[in-house]
C-alpha cells in the first residue's frame, strides 16, 4: 500500500546496488550529522568554527585554511560535476536537462556568493574541508547519475517536475537573499557580528537554511528519484540540527545580550 502510493510520485528504485546504498548512507550520514549538531558537537567551519573562543589566526599544528579558500572547495568539484555531466551524456530528456540545470545552478550560486556576497574572518580545518568537497562531488555526481538511470523508464503517475522548479527558483532565491542581507551587515574590514535584520529574520535564526531545504525539496520533486529524495530528507535532518543547536542561539546570546528570546531556529512560529 504504502509502496505503491510513493510510486505514484517517484521513479521505482534503481536495480543498481551503488544508488540504493548511497541513499540509505546519505540519510544515516547527515541525520547522524544533525544529530551531533544538536549534542554541540559542529561541522568546524563558518561561524561556529572553535565556538567560544576568539577567532584568531590559529597556532596549533593542524592544518587550517581560510574560511573563504575552504567554501571554493567546497562546491567547485561539485559545480563542475553539473558542468561536465552535459558534456559527458549530450542526451537527455527534459527532466533530466532539467535536474542538472538546477545542480550547476545551485552550487554556482554558492561560488559565487563565495567570491562576490560573503564576508569571512574565520578559518576551518584543511581535513574538514577536504572532506566535505569530497562529499558534495560525490552527492552531485550521484544524484546525476541515479537520475540517468531512469532515462528510457516510466515516467511516475503524478509529475512533479514543474512544481519542483518553482520550488527550486523560491528556495534558491531566498537562500541568495537572507546571504545579502547578512553580507550587508558587515563592512570591509569590520569583524564584528551584529543582529541579522529584513526578510524572515525577525522570526527565526536561520532563514537561510529554511530556504535552503525548500531549494532541495524543489530539485528532488524535479527528479523524482529515490536518491533526490533520500538526500533532502538527509539534508532537511541536518539543517535543523544546525539550525536549532543549543550552540547556534548561544553563539548569538552570547555576541549579543539583547538578542530576542522569541525567535525561532528554522520555522516561523514552530520550530
Amino acid at each position: 500500500m504504502v509502496s505503491s502510493t510513493l510510486l505514484k510520485f517517484m521513479y521505482p528504485p534503481p536495480s543498481n546496488l551503488f544508488v540504493i546504498a548511497m541513499s540509505a548512507i546519505i540519510i544515516v550520514l547527515m541525520g547522524n550529522g544533525g544529530i551531533m549538531e544538536l549534542k554541540g558537537k559542529h561541522m568546524q567551519y563558518s561561524k561556529l568554527w572553535n565556538f567560544g573562543a576568539d577567532q584568531k589566526i590559529p597556532t596549533d599544528k593542524k592544518a587550517k585554511i581560510s574560511s573563504k579558500s575552504g567554501m571554493i572547495l567546497f562546491y567547485t568539484p561539485a559545480f563542475l560535476v553539473g558542468v561536465g555531466s552535459f558534456f559527458l551524456v549530450p542526451v537527455g530528456d527534459f527532466r533530466f536537462d532539467l535536474l542538472r540545470s538546477a545542480i550547476t545552478v545551485h552550487f554556482f550560486k554558492r561560488i559565487f556568493e563565495v567570491l562576490f556576497v560573503h564576508k569571512y574572518s574565520g578559518f576551518m580545518e584543511t581535513d574538514t574541508g577536504i572532506a566535505i568537497s569530497i562529499s558534495y562531488f560525490g552527492c552531485a555526481a550521484t544524484m546525476i547519475y541515479s537520475h540517468y538511470l531512469t532515462l528510457g523508464f516510466p515516467k511516475p503517475q503524478t509529475d512533479l517536475k514543474y512544481v519542483g522548479a518553482l520550488l527550486f527558483l523560491v528556495g534558491i532565491s531566498g537562500n541568495f537573499y537572507h546571504h545579502y542581507l547578512l553580507s550587508k551587515l558587515r563592512t570591509k574590514g569590520d569583524k564584528k557580528y551584529k543582529i541579522p535584520q529584513g526578510g524572515l529574520f525577525s522570526l527565526v535564526i536561520c532563514p537561510h537554511y529554511l530556504c535552503e531545504i525548500i531549494g532541495f525539496i524543489g530539485i528532488s520533486c524535479i527528479s523524482q528519484t529515490l536518491y533526490l529524495f533520500c538526500f533532502t530528507v538527509g539534508s532537511a535532518f541536518y539543517l535543523t540540527g544546525r539550525s536549532c543547536a543549543t550552540a547556534t542561539r548561544k553563539w548569538y546570546q552570547s555576541k549579543f545580550e539583547d538578542f530576542p528570546t522569541h525567535v525561532k531556529a528554522l520555522i516561523p512560529y514552530l520550530l
